[in-house]
């Protein structure tokens, strides 16, 4: 088995030489199988290239386009020059532990899953979390349930993990390239009959940083996750493929 980490950062020039440092000393001292590490920068206007490139190490490959595209069209090119059977989507800004990662994929093994997915809600979850983003979530997770009886209690944690095979038949169909990305391969991944798909717990140190959400942000996700809905329940568009996903071998 091999594991391929996608990182999308944008402007992360100020976290991500930490965070990879931190990524590859947990998983070379966790992990018992080879590994690779993808940063995608997403059209960053600052030094996150230059600061990932710092990192010395054959395990990370930094990838870079001009144009800001979006969360979803980052990871969705970092995935289509992954080789591994195993890919994690992991958050530029640290605040997250590396540990889990090692643990969701245990996780993903063991009951023989489709995807594994980071949730600030589970019980065993320690998280470090602003009130005021707490309110957000749960009311977009009840709206959520409501639209889609997605019984999910948190979409947006950025750690994930999936099986290769889910991810080549899932991604192709995305159309969200930005704020509700994950909730629209969630989505997709149930449309198509990925129902084994688990939240486990995790360690969370909010960035205050980097992290941020504003009334436009607020807008820009009711608006991609109106989108998916009406893609979803009245077009049926996700029954049919968008684009063929080509990976580099």
């Amino acid at each position: 088995m091999k594991l391929s980490v996608v990182i999308p950062a944008y402007n992360e020039a100020k976290n991500i030489r930490t965070t990879l440092r931190r990524l590859l000393n947990i998983l070379e001292k966790t992990l018992t199988y080879p590994f690779e590490i993808i940063v995608v920068s997403d059209g960053s206007t600052d030094k996150t290239v230059s600061q990932a490139q710092k990192i010395s190490s054959k395990k990370v490959r930094v990838l870079h386009y001009k144009q800001n595209r979006g969360k979803g069209h980052a990871l969705t090119h970092g995935v289509k020059n992954s080789t591994s059977e195993i890919v994690t989507f992991f958050d530029a800004g640290g605040d997250f532990q590396a540990q889990s990662i090692d643990k969701f994929i245990k996780l993903l093994e063991v009951f023989d899953a489709d995807i594994v997915i980071g949730s600030k809600r589970h019980p065993a979850s320690v998280v470090n979390y602003p009130l005021k983003r707490r309110f957000y979530s749960r009311l977009y997770q009840f709206l959520i349930r409501l639209l889609f009886n997605l019984n999910i209690r948190d979409t947006q944690t950025g750690l994930k993990v999936f099986k290769r095979t889910v991810l080549e038949k899932i991604l192709p169909r995305a159309l969200v390239k930005q704020y509700a990305f994950d909730l629209e391969l969630l989505v997709i991944a149930r449309q198509f009959g990925f129902k084994k798909i688990f939240e486990a717990p995790v360690k969370m140190k909010y960035n205050f940083s980097t992290s941020s959400i504003g009334a436009k942000t607020i807008f820009n996700i009711l608006r991609d996750t109106a989108a998916i809905f009406y893609r979803a329940k009245i077009l049926h568009y996700y029954d049919r493929p968008h684009i063929k996903l080509k990976v580099k071998s």
